[in-house]
């Protein structure tokens, strides 16, 4: 039976990463006050014009972005990763924000069959082997998706998890530039800009659920909980893989309890 341990290779610190980290840092510390909209604004029509993209799960947060992102450039890239194990309502609640927003670019990604079949072929890995599962139906698909952009942006907030709380505005993975114009922003404020702009709900959040995955994967949260914390509920898996820093994932036994 072939390994089928997941791991990052090590991050090389190279001239043109190091360079990049430099850009990140200045980039941080210059927008350090500027409110999120400033940000994209910024990124979509500046530093990173025509190569700047928002990665969107279309969860239970994600139309604040998308909203400021279809009022700046409605043609800007939205990246959606369908894994094809998410909850029906997310695909619904994708489709009806497309449609209610204006967004006019949207690219779902899917993971490749050949490595679906290979890996997966009982549709079961998740329960096997989560970060392979992972890797497979999120990682490599996303990598490639990105591979046209300098920057990509998310809606990571440092009050999501004990995993985020050390985030910068703007950071660098691999040779991408991501940023994090709601860094932040706290639950009350995402709710005060949906209330605003009178922005539908994802259907399952009335059920508990405060962050929204792939269905086999995910739980509604429970009073006193975090909002992660129904993602890969027990076990020690905080991260898709999507997200890293410095090749490898932080243990949920060592930094969320």
């Amino acid at each position: 039976m072939r390994d089928t341990t997941v791991q990052q290779g090590p991050a090389y610190e190279t001239t043109a990463r190091i360079e990049l980290r430099d850009r990140a840092d200045t980039l941080s510390d210059r927008f350090a006050a500027q409110s999120a909209e400033d940000v994209l604004a910024a990124v979509i029509g500046t530093h990173f014009q025509g190569r700047a993209g928002l990665v969107s799960s279309f969860g239970t947060e994600a139309a604040v972005l998308l909203h400021m992102v279809s009022r700046i450039d409605p043609y800007v890239p939205v990246i959606f990763l369908d894994t094809w194990k998410h909850f029906p309502e997310t695909l619904e609640y994708r489709d009806r924000l497309v449609n209610d927003l204006g967004l006019c670019n949207i690219q779902t990604v899917t993971p490749q069959p050949s490595g679906v079949q290979a890996d997966d072929p009982s549709g079961d890995l998740h329960a096997r082997n989560p970060d392979l599962c992972c890797h497979v139906r999120k990682t490599l698909p996303m990598l490639a998706a990105l591979r046209p952009l300098s920057c990509w942006i998310t809606g990571r907030k440092r009050g999501q998890a004990l995993t985020r709380s050390d985030m910068q505005l703007f950071e660098v993975q691999d040779r991408w530039i991501k940023v994090n114009p709601l860094l932040d922003w706290s639950t009350a404020d995402v709710e005060a800009y949906y209330d605003a702009h009178d922005l539908p709900p994802h259907p399952l959040k009335a059920q508990g659920y405060l962050s929204v995955g792939c269905a086999p994967c995910t739980r509604a949260v429970q009073p006193g909980e975090d909002a992660r914390a129904g993602r890969w509920a027990d076990s020690e898996k905080t991260e898709c893989g999507i997200h890293f820093e410095n090749g490898k994932m932080v243990p949920k036994s060592s930094s969320q309890r």
